[in-house]
């Protein structure tokens, strides 16, 4: 058994694109899958060398995918806002005996106020009353 993977640059219509092509083979017979990806080489912040990395090593990883039938909807390029976006609005739960604990009640007895507390943290009703004993 044997991969080959091939890619290379085309144009069509001005669009500036690589394709890449995976073949899998046992000698006798082979299947093989192609994936495409655009090049911007005006892109922000990359030179035209870092362009075409770039989409050359987007197409190949896509070509394998469709080649292993790999689902990547979890992959960091689905999922990552890269800094943008709006953060995860679930606040952690506040458990009794851990350091997040321990600091509130210095918090709390330092004068502090609960409701700041239950602002960033979930409160079971048993830990309020520890806290506000």
């Amino acid at each position: 058994m044997y991969i080959n993977n091939l890619w290379w640059s085309r144009e069509v219509c001005g669009v500036l694109f690589v394709e890449a092509i995976v073949f899998i083979s046992d000698g006798k017979d082979s299947v093989h899958t192609k994936a495409q990806a655009g090049i911007d080489p005006n892109r922000k912040g990359m030179d035209i060398a870092q362009s075409f990395g770039s989409s050359s090593s987007y197409a190949r990883k896509y070509a394998l995918n469709g080649l292993f039938l790999i689902d990547d909807t979890k992959d960091a390029d689905s999922t990552n806002t890269h800094g943008k976006g709006a953060k995860s609005t679930e606040k952690s739960w506040l458990n009794k005996g851990t350091a997040e604990f321990k600091k509130v009640q210095t918090y709390l007895k330092g004068g502090g106020n609960i409701s700041k507390v239950e602002e960033k943290y979930r409160i079971s009703k048993e830990v309020k009353e520890l806290l506000t004993k």
